[in-house]
């Protein structure tokens, strides 16, 4: 088992016909995901690689091909937009790769949500990957940009705000041997659709998942959120890590999330409450897989 999509995942690709969408369709498709339509108004009819067939509408694409999931790779201006396409279309997951999407467009998205069956990832996020059996783990199921090649079926269940972190925990993971049911970047953006606490609870319920790692940033109070719920009823070892522990308060650090402000949402809040909840925190990124080796 896994949490999301697995090999028998049906996708629709928003924007497959840009250069950066292309390029990760054809990623996801060389892995083994189901890519089963692409979207681009104006270039239905068309086919991406010669064998997905192109749609005007993700309403369209998801009546021709029952997929379930839509991974957006359209500019900021048109994201939003494209994201309550895909509601929409009453598709179960959209994974939204795209960064620079206003944080009033995402307020509006989150509000036309309310209600929704639809699960949102990101903005802002690198995706998921459900590792799969065959050579370098192809056979799974890849959504968005994260390299394929680093992961390897197994059991540690990887969420994290930072896209470059995800991949260094889960090459960690895989170079000594261990590998990954779910790995889950959940983006960085201040208004987005899935927390670490809904992660961590599919984790939870997850009977493949082991181990979680979990990684955040300062801003906000997520990572506060779901250390307060893993103590109280998390049954698996949960290894952690916080980055920008030497930003300086009131000033944005990468994502549009990372800003520390009215005392809160700084690092050493966020590692304490993690402490206190049982996690083992690690105190530098090249620790983060030992970090959970060492709690199993």
């Amino acid at each position: 088992m896994a949490i999301l999509v697995n090999s028998d995942t049906r996708i629709v690709v928003q924007g497959i016909t840009g250069s950066f969408g292309g390029k990760h369709a054809k990623l996801s498709l060389d892995y083994g995901t189901q890519v089963v339509a692409g979207v681009t108004p104006g270039k239905g009819g068309q086919t991406f690689e010669g064998v997905t067939p192109i749609f005007d509408t993700v309403s369209e694409a998801v009546a021709e091909t029952q997929a379930t999931v839509s991974v957006i790779f359209v500019p900021a201006a048109f994201a939003a937009d494209a994201i309550l396409e895909a509601v929409d279309a009453k598709v179960d997951l959209v994974v939204c790769i795209t960064e620079g999407i206003p944080v009033n467009d995402m307020v509006r998205v989150k509000r036309a949500m309310e209600g929704s069956s639809t699960r949102l990832i990101g903005p802002n996020c690198p995706g998921l990957v459900t590792p799969g059996e065959g050579e370098n783990s192809h056979g799974g199921c890849r959504i968005g940009i994260a390299p394929g090649y680093i992961h390897k079926k197994g059991h540690i269940g990887v969420v994290s705000r930072s896209g470059t972190l995800t991949y260094e925990a889960v090459w960690q993971l895989t170079s000594r041997g261990v590998g990954q049911s779910t790995c889950v970047g959940i983006g960085g953006d201040p208004v987005n659709g899935t927390s670490h606490l809904d992660i961590v609870k599919m984790f939870n319920d997850d009977p493949d998942t082991h181990g979680i790692i979990m990684i955040g940033e300062i801003g906000g109070s997520a990572e506060e959120e779901a250390a307060e719920w893993i103590a109280a009823n998390c049954k698996k070892p949960v290894a952690g890590f916080i980055a920008g522990a030497t930003a300086p308060p009131g000033r944005r650090m990468g994502h549009a999330g990372a800003i520390v402000s009215g005392g809160k949402g700084a690092a050493s809040t966020k590692i304490q409450a993690m402490k206190d909840a049982g996690i083992s925190v690690a105190t530098t990124p090249s620790d983060i897989a030992d970090t959970l080796l060492k709690m199993m």
